[in-house]
């Protein structure tokens, strides 16, 4: 996959979880942005310090910054989602770069 330009703007992933499927892609891909809760359904989770679990966030929209190392995988498990639930934007205007959305 090629990643374009968007590599060099800042980014924000989020889930729709009213289409998850639960099937883990996303957090096989990228563990660090991605993990399913106990409700079998995906969501987002921001960067943590070295050495700690980030919580997870599961509130409705909810939206974690993607690190650019993880970019690549973020962008294929938007790609490979089969509920294609998983949603980034560029911070800066609210444009959908990856996921069904984007243009």
């Amino acid at each position: 996959m090629t990643v374009r330009h968007e590599a060099e703007e800042e980014l924000e992933v989020w889930i729709d979880q009213d289409l998850c499927t639960g099937d883990g892609i996303c957090a096989q891909y990228a563990p660090e942005v991605f993990e399913l809760d106990i409700d079998g359904l995906a969501y987002v989770k921001p960067p943590a310090p070295p050495g700690e679990e980030a919580d997870l966030l599961t509130e409705p929209g909810a939206t974690a910054p993607v690190p650019l190392p993880l970019l690549t995988d973020v962008a294929a498990s938007a790609k490979e989602c089969p509920g294609e639930c998983i949603h980034v934007r560029r911070v800066r205007d609210g444009v959908e770069v990856y996921g069904p959305d984007a243009e």
